[in-house]
């Protein structure tokens, strides 16, 4: 499968999706907010936390229990409150909250046994007051989805990060705190395996 195969069958239904990676202005932004969140100014976070929820959310959905998804949400942002004073800035502050986003998401697959009920069924998370989805794009989502599932927790995170986050594979190896080579063995491997799965349900590639 190519890199972008993954990000096409979701692209119009991807729910949770924050559009495009955070420049280079608003990591300079970011940065200016922490240090005013470091002097005490509360303000500062919740517009950090307005700026970046909604990537963690579609970060936290794609490898963790969707029925937890908002208590999820407040416990990466919880984290980084607390966490705060001990950002050094040597990375961006989105690398540094989504690596808080990833522990989340490992700590509450570790606690629940198998990693069992991992995904909720779309109907559960369609739009209530748009028309109804077309039913094409639903079963490629419902595909990817149960893909996504398939995997170990390793190549879904590489799929989630870099394919449908569009999080540069440097920034990934960061979040991860894993060799950038490592990065390209698992998307190479996790790739593969998103293919044959696909191709087993008949999706011509």
């Amino acid at each position: 499968m190519d890199g972008g195969l993954l990000s096409v069958l979701v692209v119009s239904t991807n729910i949770f999706n924050g559009g495009q990676f955070n420049s280079t202005s608003e990591s300079e932004s970011d940065h200016y907010l922490v240090q005013q969140c470091l002097r005490g100014n509360s303000q500062s976070f919740r517009q950090l936390y307005r700026r970046h929820q909604q990537r963690v959310r579609s970060i936290l959905y794609q490898l963790s229990d969707p029925s937890s998804l908002d208590d999820l949400v407040q416990e990466v942002f919880l984290r980084a409150w607390k966490g705060l004073p001990k950002f050094r800035g040597t990375a961006k502050f989105s690398t540094w909250l989504y690596r808080i986003a990833w522990n989340v998401a490992s700590d509450q697959r570790q606690a629940i046994a198998q990693g069992r009920t991992q995904l909720r069924t779309l109907t559960e998370k369609t739009p209530t007051q748009q028309d109804a989805p077309d039913l094409m794009d639903l079963h490629y989502q419902d595909l990817v989805q149960r893909g996504l599932e398939s995997l170990s927790f390793d190549h879904r995170t590489i799929l989630v990060l870099h394919d449908l986050e569009e999080v540069p594979q440097k920034e990934v190896a960061q979040i991860l705190e894993i060799p950038l080579g490592t990065v390209k063995s698992r998307l190479f491997h996790a790739r593969a395996a998103m293919r044959q799965f696909l191709q087993q349900q008949g999706v011509q590639l």
